[in-house]
């Protein structure tokens, strides 16, 4: 699961790791400082993955201009059917401009 610094307590990384479940969430400053003013008893710096960390940028990219699309952003869609049709037009319609641009 790849998530934000604000998702980086014990408390989530415990639960993910209990089900089995890779956490890649970067360690927040003052968790990192309290951990080392510890010395030995706070135990080692956590792992985390910069590279697929990374790849959570372009997510939340797309996510934000499918939400830029008035129809999702509010879901008006009464039904979850209308409401998916919205996000495949939605994505083809990104799709298609992304296609079109030019690369220079």
């Amino acid at each position: 699961m790849v998530t934000d610094k604000a998702y980086s307590s014990r408390g989530n990384r415990a639960y993910l790791s209990r089900r089995g479940i890779k956490a890649v969430i970067p360690e927040k400053l003052d968790q990192a400082a309290n951990r080392k003013k510890k010395g030995s008893r706070g135990g080692g710096p956590v792992g985390h993955d910069a590279g697929l960390y990374t790849e959570r940028n372009t997510v939340e990219r797309l996510i934000n201009k499918l939400k830029a699309w008035r129809g999702i952003a509010t879901r008006y869609d009464k039904t979850p059917g209308s409401h998916l049709a919205g996000l495949h037009l939605r994505a083809s319609m990104i799709w298609i401009r992304d296609l079109t641009r030019p690369t220079h």
